[in-house]
């Protein structure tokens, strides 16, 4: 073939060159093959854009017609496997494109008037991004609720409250799953506060500058449901930012990794929980793996794995700020490296929130009417560890403050009951009444209960603290919160 004869059709720019793309270059620029599940995004904005060029009179009413009966069998073509994609016109936009043009003829040709591939692109991300936060939302309530269920059945249930690792003072089990809803509630806000500012529109920037083309940018937004709270269409106000700023999946990204290392946190606790040398829960089985050599072996590895998963969203987190950072004004080939990481961390997020929804709270099932499997709390493990670390030493410091002793004086009385307490391998409520009163007259009878761990866990009975009355008034303020 001469460098004037190949298929000027086959790229949207050929015209201006006498030679065909290599192949190499061909399969290192495109992105069809990854960038293709942003296909219902770019119908839907396609759509929008054809619509006002319509109202405007830019196009006629036939061409929208066309167009909209084209893209219908698009649509059917893409969700039947039968649309075929084709590495020679590089991405998404192209391949619809061509499509719609080889159904529809010239009508398709007169699409693509007043916008560019950049401003298409910027559109369509956003357009797929809010879609899928939609359901990491919903997602993360789900989550919170499996949670929320599993913390109101375990109330009374008596935890070590760890510091350093160290048993520290007695909790509610339940208050302590609550710490992981107030987490994951966080998370919604950071989401939902994320997608006000992806669902703003690009599309009507062109290419870098605008368009001569009398466009209706707020008629394309209300149709997308680009708009805010008070119905004021949402637009982006400045062409150049619009079309080469990846801001908002930077921010989407960040928003995911705090996700993912609140996940990571609660896995390692879930991994050191049902270990042996605690055994204060068990994991339903379809949630572990056996050991290839060691047959008695159950092992976490959904939480190990999403433990590890919280590094790889991370890490795309560094790669899409690395991408942006040097970037000069507008649209850069680089851009094109966003939507790999952006799509890996939304499918991992996606799917961890799943598995732990179901691996917290139980399968539904529909002959019972109840949830089956989740975790299985051991809650005499529990109280048996708490029993070790000597976990009401701060109640007796706080019994001796309230006897008018200062508080770093019954720090250090507290020390000495310990030390006593240790060298005898007893617990502090074990010592016998004579002895805690060597260390202070002022102890009474009445310090046992205040030994106790119910009694040292019902005291906290302050907002936000772990007494029983106080965990069932969180979990009653979560249900309606989450509309359970």
């Amino acid at each position: 073939m001469s460098q004037n004869q190949f298929d000027k059709k086959s790229q949207a720019w050929s015209a201006l060159f006498s030679e065909p793309m290599s192949d190499l270059v061909k399969r290192y620029t495109s992105s069809v093959f990854f960038d293709k599940r942003l296909w219902q995004a770019d119908i839907q904005g396609s759509l929008a854009h054809a619509d006002m060029l319509a109202a405007q009179g830019i196009i006629a009413a036939e061409d929208l017609q066309a167009i909209e009966r084209g893209m219908a069998q698009i649509k059917t073509e893409i969700e039947s496997g039968q649309f075929e994609w084709k590495l020679d016109l590089e991405d998404v936009h192209l391949n619809i494109e061509a499509r719609l043009t080889e159904l529809v003829g010239i009508a398709g040709k007169r699409l693509h008037t007043g916008r560019s591939r950049n401003d298409q692109v910027a559109t369509d991300v956003r357009l797929w991004l809010r879609s899928e936060v939609d359901a990491i939302i919903a997602l993360l309530q789900e989550l919170q609720l499996a949670l929320v269920e599993v913390a109101e059945r375990n109330v009374e249930v008596i935890l070590p409250g760890f510091t350093h690792l160290q048993v520290a003072q007695p909790v509610s089990f339940g208050h302590h799953l609550l710490a992981y809803v107030e987490m994951f509630a966080r998370d919604t806000e950071r989401m939902q506060d994320a997608r006000r500012r992806i669902n703003r529109l690009p599309l009507g920037s062109a290419a870098l500058a605008g368009t001569s083309y009398p466009l209706d940018r707020e008629r394309v937004a209300r149709t997308l449901g680009m708009v805010d709270e008070t119905d004021k269409a949402c637009v982006s106000q400045n062409s150049l930012d619009a079309v080469s700023d990846r801001d908002f999946a930077i921010e989407f990204s960040a928003a995911a990794s705090l996700t993912m290392v609140h996940i990571s946190r609660l896995s390692e606790e879930l991994i050191l929980w049902m270990s042996q040398s605690f055994g204060f829960i068990k994991i339903a089985d379809r949630f572990t793996t056996g050991s290839s050599i060691m047959p008695q072996k159950k092992n976490p590895d959904v939480p190990e794995l999403a433990r590890g998963k919280t590094g790889r969203v991370v890490g795309h987190l560094m790669g899409l700020i690395t991408l942006m950072k040097a970037q000069p004004l507008a649209y850069n080939k680089d851009n094109q490296e966003d939507k790999e990481p952006l799509f890996d961390t939304v499918d991992t997020l996606k799917d961890t929130l799943r598995i732990f929804v179901e691996m917290i709270g139980g399968q539904f099932n529909p002959q019972t009417q109840t949830k089956e499997g989740g975790i299985t709390v051991n809650a005499q493990a529990m109280q048996a560890a708490a029993m070790k670390g000597y976990a009401t030493a701060t109640d007796l410091a706080d019994y001796l403050v309230k006897r008018g002793v200062p508080f770093r004086d019954a720090h250090e009385t507290v020390a000495h009951a310990v030390k006593t307490a240790s060298e005898k391998h007893l617990d502090l409520a074990e010592l016998p009444i004579e002895v805690l009163q060597s260390f202070h007259p002022g102890i009474a009878d009445d310090v046992y209960q205040v030994l106790s761990l119910h009694g040292s866990m019902h005291a906290r009975n302050v907002l936000g603290g772990t007494a029983p009355d106080q965990v069932r008034q969180q979990i009653a303020r979560n249900r309606v919160r989450l509309g359970a």
